[in-house]
C-alpha cells in the first residue's frame, strides 16, 4: 500500500488558510479519481483507489503525528511509501520540493509525525507558500488565507503537487525530483 497524506487544519475557519496546502492537493487527487472521502478508524478521513490511500488527518496539524502513525499501522505501509504533503513557509510561492527524508524544517505538523513515527526517514512534498508578506511570526502567516493577487499561482501550484503526486506513481520519486524540484515560478506564468 502507498500512502499519501496532505496535512492541514479541518475547522471551518481555517479552510482557506495556508496552512491547508495539504488538504488542498489531496482533495485534487481524490477529485480527479471521482472517489469520496469516508471516516478513517481514527482522527483522519481517506479515499482508497487499488493499493493507494488518499489521508486527510481530522486531528489538527500539530498532532497529525497520531492519524499518521494509525493510516501507516492499519494498511501497513512502509515508510517509503508514506509521503507527506506539507505547505512551507520557508519555500517561495511556485515552488515545491520533494523529498526521500529529511528533517521537520520547524514545522509542527511534520514535528508530530516525526515524533509518532520515531522516524524520519519518509517521503515528503513541501508546497511553497512564501510571499512578499510579513511572514513572521509564521504561526500567524500560515493561518492566514493568500491575498487575492496569490490565489492564482496558489491555485496553480495545488494542480503542479497533484502532478507531482501522479508522478511519482507513474516515474518514481527520483525522476519526480529531478522534475519538480527545478519548477521555478517564472514558467509556471508563461
Amino acid at each position: 500500500m502507498i500512502a499519501f497524506i496532505g496535512l492541514g487544519n479541518v475547522e471551518d475557519h481555517y479552510a482557506d488558510t495556508k496552512h491547508n496546502f495539504g488538504f488542498w492537493v489531496v482533495d485534487e487527487l481524490v477529485r480527479r479519481r471521482n472517489l469520496a472521502f469516508r471516516p478513517g478508524k481514527g482522527d483522519y478521513v481517506y479515499a482508497r483507489s487499488d493499493d493507494v490511500v488518499w489521508v486527510k488527518p481530522t486531528s489538527g496539524m500539530n498532532r497529525s503525528g497520531i492519524p499518521v502513525k494509525e493510516v501507516q499501522a492499519h494498511w501497513q505501509v512502509d515508510l517509503a511509501d508514506l509521503h507527506i504533503i506539507v505547505d512551507d513557509v520557508d519555500l517561495p510561492l511556485g515552488t515545491m520540493r520533494v523529498r526521500p527524508a529529511g528533517g521537520d524544517g520547524c514545522h509542527r505538523g511534520l514535528e508530530s509525525v516525526i515524533y509518532q513515527l520515531g522516524s524520519a526517514e519518509f517521503p515528503r512534498i513541501r508546497m511553497g507558500i512564501g510571499t512578499e508578506e510579513q511572514m513572521r511570526p509564521a504561526e500567524d502567516y500560515v493561518l492566514k488565507p493568500f491575498r487575492k493577487k496569490d490565489q492564482p499561482l496558489a491555485e496553480e501550484m495545488v494542480i503542479h503537487g497533484a502532478d507531482a503526486v501522479e508522478s511519482i506513481l507513474t516515474k518514481g520519486l527520483e525522476k519526480t525530483m529531478t522534475e519538480f524540484n527545478r519548477l521555478q515560478t517564472q514558467e509556471l506564468v508563461e
